[in-house]
């Protein structure tokens, strides 16, 4: 078979035909996304969501994501590049499916995050690739001076070749996992999202012509791009700067972070600055960065733009080689979700200085994850368990912050404590919102969580997390948020990030409260009420603080 990629054709399109096809692409990547999430096995995608989809153009430009996890693009935008200069499309067949999720050779992020992507065929020709993502909670009990410790590292290879799935390749990737029986099902229930994709758009393509579909994919992408020029074009030209400092139990003290961002008519340029790269988990890969900066621009500029490749077209994305916001080999990337929503947080001050009204005060600027490992009272089989925790969300120009939500790039569910408990030896004791976490104002900031585990059985734990030596910034007179941290029960002691959990052992985590936005002497008095009577802040804080008089 003579295969070859699909040719573009001059097609005439009017505004509806144009609009009916962008939904239905939307739609296909958000029917893959559910197909992924009631199929697969594990408890981090099938209760945490904790995946993404997308359909790419045949040069790798996104056409439409899923409105799941926006970090996730990082490595979406990465392996169908990676593909095309290292396989040729004319050996490509239909039922291929290529498997990577290296930060250096699979165009990845971390290696958690597999990616599966097919080239969708119509009429011998290659017109797009639907791609999907899943995190498989595996590559626990691991350090993380360098990537060789982070886990098995696939390259993008083949793992069916025209439908026929390639044993010798799935088995050394199961070989490499601690729960083998989770990654065959959510790898097979990725496989099953991939051809829901592939059926859908060859639908498409019958039903208004592939040259349509086409053409309307490019339009859609100048479309984006338009309404990003128009939206940088009314924020006021000039160059705004914003600093931060980063930190986490893997490194002593703090890191510096800032951003420079330069407004010239309707393009942005944004540069990063950065500790150099270190022998942590932290470190962050250039399409890690980019895959931040255009969720963070698009949600201050214009909410409404396509997620889809023309949004970057007039933006500018740089940062020094061999930093912790552009790392090279061989630098650990595992944690890098604690430094993008650093960088998130980071552009969102700066443009605050140029739009004030249309962005909140610091996040909570982090993702706390505690990652669980130990072996099955009953069988001593493996169990590896992830979960990610909730902060306080920025105060707004005319509201509160949210309280113990996810932020920013990350945006998976909170998992049931029914079905925690009942797949995994642990119990939770406490769950509940930290009063007087959130940063006064105003409008106050968002509270942090608090969660307290027992192990059931004897197990590890590492908990990655920020904002543990640092404080979420408020906005215009805000106050920042409180600190996250850890309290270990009696006998458990971490070593930085780690502790090892004897039966009946607990700790605690608390995340961090976010900034508040405006001086809280200005808090309308209802709501200083409302806050004392909740126990949100306490009588100390509505006198001294907000001037109340009790």
């Amino acid at each position: 078979m003579n295969v070859a990629v699909a040719p573009q054709r001059s097609v005439a399109l009017d505004p509806i035909t144009v609009e009916v096809i962008g939904a239905s692409l939307s739609s296909i990547v958000e029917e893959t996304g559910e197909a992924l999430i009631r199929a697969s096995y594990s408890t981090n995608i099938k209760e945490r969501r904790d995946c993404s989809t997308a359909l790419f153009n045949v040069e790798g430009h996104t056409l439409c994501q899923a409105e799941h996890i926006p970090i996730h693009l990082g490595s979406f935008i990465g392996i169908v590049p990676h593909i095309l200069r290292q396989h040729a499309v004319a050996d490509m067949r239909p039922g291929d499916v290529f498997v990577g999720n290296d930060a250096y050779a699979g165009g990845g992020t971390h290696l958690p995050d597999i990616v599966l992507a097919e080239p969708i065929f119509v009429e011998g020709r290659i017109v797009a690739w639907t791609v999907n993502l899943a995190h498989h909670s595996d590559f626990a009990d691991r350090g993380h001076a360098h990537i060789y410790q982070e886990g098995l590292r696939i390259p993008v290879i083949r793992l069916y070749k025209a439908g026929e799935l390639q044993k010798d390749v799935l088995d050394l990737i199961l070989l490499n996992c601690q729960v083998p029986r989770e990654r065959l099902s959510d790898l097979r229930a990725q496989m099953a999202a991939n051809r829901v994709g592939v059926q859908r758009f060859q639908a498409l393509c019958a039903k208004y012509g592939t040259a349509v579909v086409l053409a309307a994919g490019e339009a859609l992408l100048d479309y984006a791009e338009r309404k990003m020029r128009a939206g940088i074009a009314a924020i006021p030209d000039g160059t705004y700067r914003h600093d931060d400092v980063f930190d986490n139990p893997e490194i002593d003290g703090v890191l510096p972070i800032a951003v420079t961002i330069t407004i010239a008519g309707d393009e942005m340029r944004l540069h990063f600055d950065s500790a150099p790269q270190v022998r942590a988990g932290i470190n962050m890969t250039y399409t890690a960065l980019l895959a931040t900066t255009y969720y963070m621009v698009k949600s201050v500029v214009d909410p409404t733009i396509l997620p889809n490749a023309g949004l970057a077209r007039p933006l500018t994305v740089s940062a020094p080689e061999g930093t912790i916001l552009n790392c090279r080999h061989p630098a650990a990337v595992n944690g890098r979700v604690q430094t993008c929503q650093r960088t998130a947080d980071v552009i969102l001050g700066a443009l605050a200085q140029a739009v004030p009204a249309r962005v909140s005060a610091c996040t909570n600027s982090s993702c706390c994850v505690a990652t669980f490992s130990g072996e099955m009272p009953k069988d001593g089989t493996i169990w590896v368990y992830v979960e990610t925790m909730g902060g306080g969300a920025g105060a707004r120009p005319t509201k509160d912050g949210l309280d113990g939500v996810h932020v920013h790039v990350t945006n998976t569910s909170n998992l049931p404590v029914e079905a925690l408990e009942l797949e995994y030896p642990l119990t939770l004791l406490r769950y509940e919102l930290v009063d007087g976490s959130g940063g006064d104002g105003k409008f106050r900031g968002g509270m942090g969580l608090r969660r307290v585990y027992r192990a059931e059985a004897d197990c590890r734990v590492r908990v990655d997390v920020s904002r543990l030596r640092s404080q979420s910034w408020g906005l215009f007179g805000g106050k920042p948020g409180a600190h996250g941290r850890m309290v270990p029960g009696p006998g458990v002691t971490f070593n930085r990030d780690a502790a090892e959990l004897k039966a009946g052992d607990w700790f605690e985590v608390i995340t961090p409260g976010a900034g508040g936005y405006g001086p809280p002497a200005e808090r309308d008095r209802a709501a200083v009420a409302r806050d004392l009577a909740e126990g949100v802040i306490d009588a100390a804080a509505a006198r001294d603080i907000y001037g109340f008089n009790l």
